[in-house]
């Protein structure tokens, strides 16, 4: 641990010793103390997917029927996925359905929605992503047609600073392989991408980073058009938004920021969790 000591002038003569230390030790010290001090709830993966579509559309993400949320189940090769024909708002633990690699219903009944199977390209080709959030929120639909990228040019957005795709082309309603295959090739290694004339998806390593991730996004979007209607986007450092990047994507922190927001759906309807 490094750090200086400086001697302060108190404004009646006195004086006080400031141990200035190097920034990256409050980031340790701040990790440990997330670690020390947030518990948070132990909820199953199926608990946390009803409660991110929940969390998802309080946040003015539902869009009728669109939009897909997943996560991988318990044995390799299965997901759990919404029923067609339900919103994001209805979602519980009782009304997901678990699926195989092809779409196969294994439990639940109902159809899961066909638009899912791009999901399965993202899932094969990014082992250690576990759940994946797709949604056409307004503010992200509305970046989405003038083909502008998602810009990182404050703070709350730098979640996304080198870490969104951008897919200039529209695919097509993305209900076969060949759109799974170009979304997929798009995103790459990020966690997050912006679909031209669509909408946004996370692909993240848990539920919580993904709903997050994709409920921030929508809220970038926002801050980018009020910004755009007002002036020029001006650029910040990418050193600090790098720092920045890490440190609001902290384990602990997502989790934390996830459970606050589950707090607020719980609120409403515990039914939720079954």
């Amino acid at each position: 641990m490094s750090f200086v000591v400086f001697l302060l002038s108190l404004p009646r003569g006195t004086a006080m010793n400031v141990i200035v230390r190097d920034k990256d030790t409050y980031h340790q010290q701040t990790t440990e103390r997330m670690d020390r001090h947030f518990t948070l709830p132990e909820w199953s993966t199926r608990q946390k997917l009803a409660l991110a579509c929940r969390i998802l559309a309080a946040e003015g993400h539902d869009s009728g029927l669109a939009g897909q949320a997943t996560a991988r189940g318990e044995r390799p090769g299965t997901y759990l996925m919404l029923r067609f024909g339900l919103g994001f708002d209805e979602i519980t633990t009782d009304n997901l359905l678990l699926v195989d690699n092809d779409l196969n219903v294994l439990e639940g009944e109902g159809m899961p929605n066909p638009s899912n199977r791009f999901h399965l390209w993202i899932y094969r080709a990014r082992p250690h992503v576990a759940s994946i959030m797709h949604t056409h929120p307004p503010h992200i639909s509305a970046l989405s047609m003038i083909g502008v990228p998602l810009a990182v040019s404050h703070m709350d957005t730098t979640l996304f600073h080198e870490d969104c795709a951008w897919l200039r082309e529209w695919p097509g309603t993305p209900i076969g392989d060949e759109e799974g295959r170009i979304i997929s090739e798009a995103l790459g290694d990020k966690r997050a991408i912006l679909l031209a004339h669509h909408g946004q998806l996370a692909a993240c390593e848990s539920v919580e980073e993904a709903t997050i991730l994709g409920m921030f996004m929508e809220r970038a979007a926002k801050l980018q058009l009020l910004a755009m209607s007002a002036g020029t986007i001006l650029p910040v450092d990418p050193a600090l938004a790098q720092e920045a990047h890490d440190y609001r994507l902290k384990p602990k922190a997502i989790a934390a920021t996830f459970a606050y927001y589950s707090r607020r759906v719980l609120r409403v309807d515990d039914a939720v969790l079954g």
